[in-house]
């Protein structure tokens, strides 16, 4: 039994060292993988960022045609509407003339 006891003494006290720099290095692959997930975070936010600028340009883009050159939008989708009803009318005879 005291073989024992003196052989488990030193591996006990050689253990300790072993597992502090384990301990450490858990903890530096947790501090790369958070970082990791920051660098992706950042990258995504920089992405919303591009693609929002480039709707607000857009907005901005179609709010000039619409004010700066006077579109009547309401009538043109109206003459829109006219132009269905009118291909829908023909449809309708053409199909009636085959029949």
């Amino acid at each position: 039994m005291e073989g024992i006891l003196a052989l488990m003494i030193p591996i006990f006290a050689l253990s300790i060292p072993i597992v502090a720099i384990w301990t450490k290095h858990q903890q530096k692959i947790a501090e790369m993988q958070l970082s990791k997930t920051a660098d992706i975070t950042a990258e995504r936010a920089a992405q919303y960022a591009s693609h929002t600028r480039e709707l607000e340009e857009r907005v901005r883009v179609l709010e000039r045609i619409v004010t700066d050159k006077g579109y009547d939008v309401a009538s043109q989708i109206e003459a829109l509407r006219d132009a269905r009803k009118v291909e829908a009318l023909l449809d309708k005879r053409e199909t009636g003339v085959r029949s």
